[in-house]
């Protein structure tokens, strides 16, 4: 297929070239002219603006950073100026109400839209094994998830359109909750005169088992690779998980959702961040 992406940045990078990889012809677009080097060097066609990308396309992924971008780019350079047949694929985290929006705007124009946040971050972008959670109608779902397998895997169709986003923050949220949890009980263990491999090995295979202890530990040299040992570069910045809790808060409080650990997890959070928002998430623990 021919398929226009649009957003470059760390995680857009690596997902253009996993198209590029299985075959499809991809015309990029991104601000960043170091962004559109590294996506020649992939294999894609760039271009100096986002209509001439999106001309004669069969598809056309965003990758952006927020809701006031995507909307934006899709109202002012997609909408209108991308083939009618094409089908439209958002992959950007944002709020649920702007991708009902924007999806309402490209619906009225006869296209098809789905709203395909991820998990998975900087890696499987780069490896090609990230989770899409996706919200659309079931005909839009069909046409985007085959260029969605090329970049993922898992494509988990999450019901009408914003549900994906719906997913992905409130996702989010139980992740943010659960590694301040992880990272307070390896604290308390060690304070306690417990060793944090031995807390590991005990908490691992008990009751207290969760994501991020197992495959995210935030103590260096425990469980597998992660953050952590790499002085907690990498991986999902602060600054980005800060992002996904507002955006769970604003939809709390819209939908009128009691979230009280959601809004603890954001407070520490905005806290941290402040002055640690490129370091990994997992860094919270030095708060503790």
């Amino acid at each position: 297929m021919k398929i226009a992406f649009i957003g470059l940045g760390n995680m857009g990078g690596g997902m253009a070239a996993n198209l590029v990889k299985v075959g499809h012809t991809v015309r990029a677009f991104d601000l960043s002219e170091d962004a559109l080097a590294r996506a020649r060097e992939a294999g894609c066609e760039t271009f100096s603006n986002i209509r001439d990308a999106v001309r004669d396309v069969e598809a056309v992924v965003t990758m952006l950073p927020n809701g006031a971008i995507v909307k934006s780019v899709y109202t002012n350079d997609v909408i209108g100026h991308t083939p009618h047949a094409a089908t439209l694929i958002d992959c950007s985290t944002i709020d649920v109400a702007t991708a009902r929006e924007v999806a309402d705007a490209a619906h009225a124009e006869g296209y098809k839209m789905v709203d395909a946040p991820v998990s998975g971050g900087i890696a499987a972008a780069n490896a090609g094994t990230l989770t899409f959670m996706v919200g659309g109608e079931i005909h839009a779902f069909e046409a985007a998830e085959p260029i969605l397998q090329a970049m993922g895997k898992a494509v988990i169709h999450a019901g009408g359109i914003g549900n994906g986003q719906a997913a992905k923050i409130c996702n989010n949220m139980l992740l943010a909750i659960h590694m301040i949890g992880t990272c307070e009980a390896f604290q308390m263990a060690q304070k306690l005169g417990l060793n944090a491999q031995t807390f590991y090995d005990i908490s691992s295979v008990s009751s207290g088992q969760n994501w991020s202890m197992t495959s995210y530990c935030p103590v260096p040299g425990v469980g597998p690779t992660t953050p952590a040992d790499n002085g907690y570069q990498g991986g999902f910045a602060t600054a980005l998980m800060l992002k996904d809790l507002k955006l769970a808060m604003e939809a709390a409080q819209a939908s009128g959702a009691s979230t009280p650990l959601g809004r603890h997890a954001e407070e520490l959070y905005d806290a941290f961040a402040k002055e640690n928002g490129a370091l990994d998430f997992s860094a919270i623990i030095k708060t503790l």
